[in-house]
């Protein structure tokens, strides 16, 4: 998207004037679709939180520890998918960061999805622009159908495909591999400006 760095910094620069920049702080949630101890998928929001433009704050939120999706506890949600249901309603826009399995989106992410649209009458997603990253290209086509669904708003480009990841990160899973953080950059820059167009006065609210 940003083919030389003075074009990103004046984007930086441009998200800086704006003035909903100077109101609310945007908010993203990141969630991954690993429950790894050393996931690549995991570590590359821990990257993005460090990565995030001025007036952007990045929290995760770990979907490990939500139970099996049941309808039947729909009646009486367990409080650690109230909490999730409140976190994706407060944030701004949604980044997902999922490995591909099967030519899909891992079992856990599917599961958070389910939670996040449930009861009927409750779509946390409703709304929501959102960015993919690190899965494959089948993986983040499948859950571009599924947004739909969840009539979420998921940004065209870049795209942030992450092959060879253990080349890209060192022993304590930090990114190390410069052209991947320039994407990553873009791709932050990109949710951000979009979230803006589709949000221009519910910033931070």
């Amino acid at each position: 998207m940003f083919s030389r760095p003075e074009e990103l910094d004046m984007a930086v620069e441009m998200l800086e004037r704006r003035p909903e920049s100077r109101g609310g702080t945007l908010r993203i949630l990141g969630i991954s679709g690993s429950a790894r101890k050393s996931s690549f998928n995991t570590a590359l929001l821990e990257a993005a939180k460090k990565l995030a433009p001025p007036g952007v704050v990045l929290e995760t939120f770990d979907v490990s520890g939500l139970p099996l999706f049941n309808q039947d506890l729909e009646a009486e949600m367990p409080r650690v998918v109230r909490e999730f249901k409140e976190e994706i309603r407060k944030a701004d826009a949604v980044l997902f960061s999922t490995p591909e399995h099967n030519y899909s989106v891992s079992a856990l992410l599917k599961n958070a999805i389910e939670w996040g649209d449930r009861p009927e009458t409750d779509n946390s997603w409703d709304g929501k622009p959102a960015a993919i990253m690190r899965g494959g290209v089948r993986a983040q086509l499948h859950l571009r159908q599924i947004m739909v669904d969840l009539n979420m708003y998921p940004i065209n480009q870049p795209q942030l495909l992450v092959a060879g990841a253990h080349e890209k990160f060192d022993s304590a899973s930090n990114l190390t591999d410069e052209k991947v953080k320039g994407r990553l950059r873009d791709l932050l820059l990109a949710l951000v400006e979009w979230t803006r167009r589709l949000r221009p006065d519910g910033i931070g609210v």
